[in-house]
């Protein structure tokens, strides 16, 4: 959308989160004080990603200690709980200089005047990162408010031994995971091929991207939720008769009886991230060297495309008096050679840029899948091929909902088309209520 209508839905969303009397657009790096540029600065970053401060350390005892520039990293918890102290920070105009966001927050914190526009300061980035996970930073205007870190394209785990066991084909479209998760029922009908977990909304939200799903889209200057759009019906209805009729399981993920499944072998796949290794280290101990990875399934033979599950960004606040500073630390953070290998070491995390992908960092398989040495080359691949997100500012509300009514009808065995009805309307009417304007 063009960047003049985003700023006037900033400024709406502005009005009726704080409260605000007398309101600007939203902040750009064209404001930035004059210190920034002369004198020693000091930046706070805050951050959950483990072993960030050393990370700063390179960039403090190299680039940053030519520049001037000072970054100290505080650690914060992650998700909801620090977005919420962002924008009270913020609200009392004592905002860090950077902070870390998930690409689903952006929107939220946008809206609320947190963040600044970047793109004068950061030309010659955007190349460095697939198309769909840089557009996750822009919200589709010509702004860049956070500068991708990391991401999490999905992809197909599965036990190969028991595969081999019973006969099974790795699925290359929904049809053929439908027809594979029916074949092992007949096999073996205490064995789930997988199970629909709603208790993470982001899985389901890839999934639903996967399709083509655009939850959240501007008309003029409204919102529009598109949360049960053709795309995502398909994807409700794909999953929800798998559930009704028993195919595969409708347990939730995370808890001890699922990583017992996946541990004893009575669940032998899952539809996860590019992050799965480190989970199933924990969850499944005994099956180290029994599961590989694959791409997603397609829709149909024709395509490549996967979702995202996951995935954060470096964003420099409004708040912060040296904008520019804190925008070429974050450029160098996520497309930095050094800098991004120290991320993958010390943080664990999968860079968002595409060079760090195939970087030494990445050039052994993780330890709980050496049996399969091309894991990341392929992980890589898979990542190109991400579709573009579309959020905005209440994902927290239309996660909860999902949560609520998509558990209610996975336990009940029902209706997945209305659940999906119902995190429709109460998102609309959500967003209605903060004062957006919501094109129906």
């Amino acid at each position: 959308m063009p960047h003049t209508k985003l700023r006037r839905l900033v400024t709406i969303s502005v009005a009726v989160t704080l409260g605000a009397t007398a309101l600007a657009a939203c902040g750009s790096s064209d404001d930035n004080d004059s210190e920034a540029d002369s004198g020693p600065v000091s930046l706070t970053y805050w951050s959950w990603t483990p072993g960030m401060d050393k990370v700063a350390d390179l960039w403090n005892n190299g680039q940053g200690k030519k520049d001037q520039i000072k970054v100290t990293v505080k650690k914060q918890a992650s998700g909801d709980t620090l977005v919420t102290k962002i924008l009270t920070a913020h609200k009392a105009k004592k905002a860090p200089d950077l902070v870390q966001a998930e690409y689903q927050a952006l929107p939220t914190l946008v809206s609320n005047d947190a963040l600044a526009d970047i793109a004068g300061d950061v030309d010659g980035v955007k190349d460095k990162f697939a198309e769909g996970v840089w557009q996750q930073t822009t919200l589709g205007s010509d702004a860049v408010y956070a500068i991708p870190q990391d991401s999490g394209p999905m992809m197909f785990y599965y036990r190969q031994d028991l595969f081999k066991k019973y006969g099974l084909e790795v699925p290359a479209t929904w049809e053929q995971f439908a027809e594979t998760a029916r074949a092992l029922k007949k096999k073996s009908p205490d064995t789930d091929l997988t199970t629909f977990s709603a208790n993470d909304s982001g899985l389901f939200a890839g999934l639903a991207q996967q399709a083509g799903a655009k939850w959240w889209t501007t008309e003029g200057q409204k919102w529009k939720v598109g949360i049960d759009d053709a795309a995502t019906q398909k994807v409700a209805d794909f999953w929800g008769g798998l559930v009704k009729e028993g195919a595969i399981d409708n347990q939730p993920m995370y808890t001890p009886a699922w990583n017992k499944a996946l541990n004893t072998g009575k669940q032998i796949a899952w539809v996860s991230a590019v992050w799965a290794p480190g989970t199933l280290t924990t969850a499944a101990p005994d099956t180290k060297g029994k599961w590989a990875m694959a791409p997603l399934p397609q829709w149909s033979q024709s395509e490549d495309v996967t979702g995202s599950w996951g995935g954060s960004s470096t964003a420099v606040t409004t708040d912060s008096k040296h904008k520019s500073a804190a925008a070429k630390f974050a450029a160098w953070l996520n497309t930095d050679p050094e800098a991004l290998t120290a991320l993958a070491k010390e943080g664990g995390i999968y860079p968002a840029a595409t060079t760090a992908q195939t970087s030494d960092a990445f050039t052994e398989p993780p330890a709980f899948f050496s049996n399969q040495t091309d894991f990341y080359t392929q992980a890589a691949d898979i990542a190109k091929t991400a579709a573009p997100s579309a959020w905005g500012p209440n994902v927290n509300v239309a996660y909860t909902t999902f949560n609520d009514v998509f558990g209610a009808a996975a336990k009940n065995k029902s209706d997945f088309g209305a659940a999906l009805k119902s995190m429709q309307g109460e998102t609309v009417a959500d967003l209605k209520k903060q004062g957006f304007e919501v094109a129906e």
